[in-house]
């Protein structure tokens, strides 16, 4: 009688899995089919962000790759790993697609999950949070300080500027001479393309390290897919990052349910806690 007990446990376990998992698959396979169509490709540039994680070991720098695509009207800028991601899922779901057997290890994975458009208005943060996909705005900056000196960065002619952003004040380098007025994060609005921009701590860092040359460009259309910004509910900010916390809690929660065990939590606990006093994102307001 146990073992019946016991079988029929499992298999209901597995069932749930195996529906969470078609569920999954069946939902990115559809929102991973749509590719904009309307955004010609006038720019293509990437750039390096170095930053320092937590404050309490500064030895820790972490790097990672940002693409900016940038069409006649806004700018797209989002990390390389996620586009990798977003190929690779489709070319595993492509072969796979008959029994869904999709290796998730083998993708790229990225810390920010973030995608940004700018405008000349604003910009726009779009996150997923489990399959809800939430934005919020922020203005273009206005408040740049132009500063009369100049600097070659990889042997383009850049200008500065200067400019106090959600509690840090930023050194950026720009460039006349490729007129787009965008840069990495939401870093935009000076009248050049920003080739570096730096906070005076040290802490964060992005550089353009390669850039597609426009003869490269002509024909070829933004490739970020839609799923990262279409139909997206509009929120605050403080209101996405409540919902990323719920939806964390939540998922731990379903997982214990069906019988998931988290080992060692008392000390992942504390480990979490000594994280957060060193924890350094980068807005700090």
């Amino acid at each position: 009688m146990n073992d019946l007990l016991f079988l029929q446990k499992t298999a209901m376990n597995f069932t749930k899995k195996q529906t969470l998992t078609i569920l999954f698959l069946f939902f990115f396979s559809f929102l991973f089919s749509q590719t904009t169509t309307s955004d010609s490709l006038r720019g293509e540039f990437t750039y390096l962000l170095q930053y320092k994680p937590n404050t309490l070991n500064r030895d820790n720098v972490y790097k990672e790759l940002f693409t900016m695509q940038i069409s006649d009207k806004r700018a797209f800028f989002i990390s390389e790993n996620r586009l990798k991601f977003d190929s690779l899922f489709m070319e595993q779901y492509n072969k796979n697609r008959s029994n869904f057997n999709i290796d998730m290890r083998g993708l790229p994975s990225s810390k920010f999950k973030f995608l940004i458009i700018q405008t000349n208005d604003n910009s726009e943060f779009y996150e997923s949070v489990g399959t809800a996909l939430l934005s919020y705005n922020t203005p273009v900056i206005r408040d740049w300080k132009l500063i009369d000196e100049t600097k070659v960065i990889n042997s383009i002619h850049c200008k500065k500027a200067e400019v106090h952003y959600k509690g840090r004040d930023w050194i950026a380098w720009y460039s006349m001479e490729i007129p787009f007025p965008y840069g990495p994060y939401k870093f935009s609005g000076l009248p050049g393309l920003i080739v570096k921009i730096t906070d005076k701590t040290g802490d964060y860092d992005f550089e353009l390290v390669k850039s597609v040359s426009s003869a490269k460009l002509k024909g070829k259309i933004i490739t970020i897919n839609k799923r990262h910004y279409q139909n997206a509910k509009l929120v605050t900010k403080k209101e996405l990052i409540q919902a990323t916390t719920n939806y964390r809690d939540n998922i731990k929660y379903e997982l214990e349910k069906m019988g998931t065990v988290f080992s060692e939590g008392q000390n992942r606990q504390k480990i979490s806690e000594a994280e957060k006093k060193g924890y350094n994102p980068i807005e700090l307001e």
